[in-house]
């Protein structure tokens, strides 16, 4: 079994069923974290609203951010007023081959999720860059983190990868490009804990509902 498992991103498999599931229960995880542990403040939400709803048709939307923790995606999207349990709107994201693809689980419920594994130091050219680019090609929203890995230091944004400016050079219609700046996500605990917590959760969950 491929650790990519393309055919578990496609929109008809099992007719979006098992993706409906994992994007409410990450949702809600995102919303409960974001929206009621906590205490999110959101400048210029009217515009990532506008453009993930309603720009114009067939244009891709790139979106890319700081990367302070390894729940920022989905916990960025969990502010109120996001449709974050909408599949159709949903993201695509760039996720890191070694941390979300360790095996047949993970990859099967983050290619749910909508994740496209990069290969970190693969280059600009690795085979999934050729899926991010047919997102694109499709007019869909794809997010990045174009600084490769999370960055904690309190400083300007890290030296950014070629990739994304790949990704915007090479797709057939120019997307809109929207930057986000996120701060805080990496205060609520350690990336361990976190990370833990979170791939616990979703197991728990996702194996309850199915």
């Amino acid at each position: 079994m491929s650790r990519t498992m393309e055919w578990a991103a496609r929109t008809d498999h099992f007719r979006g069923i098992p993706r409906k599931i994992v994007i409410a229960v990450v949702g809600a995880f995102a919303k409960t974290v974001s929206s009621v542990l906590n205490t999110t403040s959101v400048h210029n939400a009217d515009t990532l609203l506008r453009l993930v709803r309603s720009r114009p048709s067939r244009v891709p939307l790139v979106t890319v951010s700081n990367h302070m923790s390894t729940l920022d995606d989905p916990l960025m999207w969990g502010f109120k007023g996001f449709p974050i349990f909408d599949t159709k709107l949903a993201r695509w994201v760039l996720a890191a081959e070694d941390i979300c693809f360790r095996n047949a689980l993970y990859s099967y419920i983050f290619r749910l999720g909508k994740c496209i594994p990069i290969t970190r130091g693969g280059g600009i050219y690795q085979e999934h860059m050729n899926e991010a680019l047919e997102r694109l090609k499709n007019g869909e929203w794809m997010h990045t983190f174009p600084e490769g890995k999370v960055n904690q230091e309190e400083a300007p944004i890290r030296r950014l990868k070629w990739g994304t400016a790949s990704l915007i050079v090479r797709a057939p219609i120019t997307p809109i490009v929207l930057p986000i700046f996120h701060h805080g996500f990496h205060e609520c605990c350690s990336s361990r804990e976190r990370s833990l917590a979170a791939t616990n959760f979703l197991h728990k969950v996702f194996w309850d509902q199915c």
